[in-house]
């Protein structure tokens, strides 16, 4: 841990000094990492990941197009280091603030918008080779857990099944986490909180000896490294519950193959034992759902087009066959509409029946 600590203060130093010796010999200073673009973006089929090509850019003080942008870098570099000096974490809107000033003899801004600093502080991740939260960056939580485990966060001992109604809240940056006891068979993350609030409610986790994680949409960093953490140290199988929708498809995807703006992350942030449990278009038959059908619109057609497409799907059968009947039925399905068949039955029938007959893609 000591070694995790050490390493984002010498990147930046060590950033810092390149600079110095550019101004010494009378170069322009300049900053080069690699292209963090669609265009670089490359689906490693070794790894089944997608990872950041070869392409390099470069970042010039002396040059009207990069300058603002070089600034801004900087700005976000120096603010990261007095936050390690200090040993204090800040979240993204303070970095934004706390990098937010004028220029002097002018009336510029070094950052006008939070996606300013946002950016600049993922093209540091690129140079540094350390994520935001190394460098003492966080996002805001948005996530819940619950299980039968129980680690140690700064100090505390906290014991995830103890913690009430909502779980434990999962924060932006679990690296330090230390996992003191871990009993489950298997991980079930699902999209929505509503559905992690029925399952906790149901004490599925407890009944069924696994652990329930939501990020309410979209995974967060925090939880996608939260779950790569116990998968890699305790090898329990992820299952991801989401929408029969292309965005419930797009979450599982993202979850396993990573997306293009973490590509230079794949190695931490993505999860090659995740496979997809629900819902899917033989639920739709399997459990006569097809009333509770939402009609597809033009853009849904589009969205999944796009995910057929995609390199790690496009070859996959089992997947193309559901992307071929979500086509066919022209619309989509939320989890919710299991409730249908009676309020505890996602618990109580829908996932143990599933999961005992493997009934998942991959």
């Amino acid at each position: 841990m000591k070694k995790q600590e050490k390493k984002p203060n010498k990147e930046l130093e060590d950033f810092g000094k390149k600079l110095v010796v550019d101004i010494d010999k009378g170069r322009n200073p300049t900053i080069e990492f690699s292209l963090r673009s669609l265009s670089n973006v490359v689906y490693d089929t070794k790894s089944r990941t997608l990872k950041l090509g070869n392409k390099q850019q470069q970042r010039s003080f002396f040059n009207v197009g990069h300058a603002k942008k070089f600034l801004q870098t900087l700005e976000v570099a120096k603010v990261s280091k007095n936050l390690l000096n200090v040993n204090k974490h800040a979240s993204l809107r303070d970095v934004f603030y706390m990098a937010k000033r004028t220029i002097p003899q002018s009336n510029i801004n070094i950052v006008d918008d939070q996606v300013e600093s946002d950016k600049a502080l993922e093209d540091l991740e690129l140079i540094t080779d350390c994520s935001r939260e190394q460098l003492n960056v966080n996002a805001n939580k948005m996530g819940s857990v619950a299980g039968n485990v129980v680690i140690e966060d700064a100090g505390d001992s906290i014991n995830w099944s103890k913690l009430g109604s909502g779980g434990w809240s999962i924060p932006s940056n679990v690296e330090n986490i230390k996992f003191k006891s871990v009993k489950a068979k298997y991980i079930i993350y699902m999209e929505k909180q509503a559905v992690w609030e029925r399952l906790h409610e149901d004490k599925f986790w407890n009944k069924q000896n696994c652990l329930i994680v939501t990020s309410q949409g979209q995974t967060t960093r925090g939880i996608r490294r939260l779950l790569q953490r116990i998968n890699d140290e305790y090898k329990l199988p992820i299952y991801v519950l989401a929408d029969f929708d292309p965005w419930g498809f797009y979450i599982y995807s993202v979850l396993k193959f990573g997306s293009i703006n973490l590509a230079h992350m794949s190695g931490t942030m993505t999860l090659q034992n995740a496979r997809f449990l629900g819902v899917t278009a033989d639920d739709v038959d399997n459990y006569d759902l097809k009333k509770h059908f939402i009609k597809f619109k033009d853009v849904d057609y589009t969205r999944l087009k796009q995910i057929a497409d995609y390199d790690w799907f496009k070859n996959n059968k089992p997947w193309q066959r559901q992307f071929k009947m979500m086509k066919g039925f022209g619309a989509k399905l939320e989890i919710q509409s299991l409730s249908s068949k009676g309020i505890t039955f996602i618990s109580d029938k829908y996932l143990p029946e599933k999961i005992k007959k493997k009934e998942f893609l991959d």
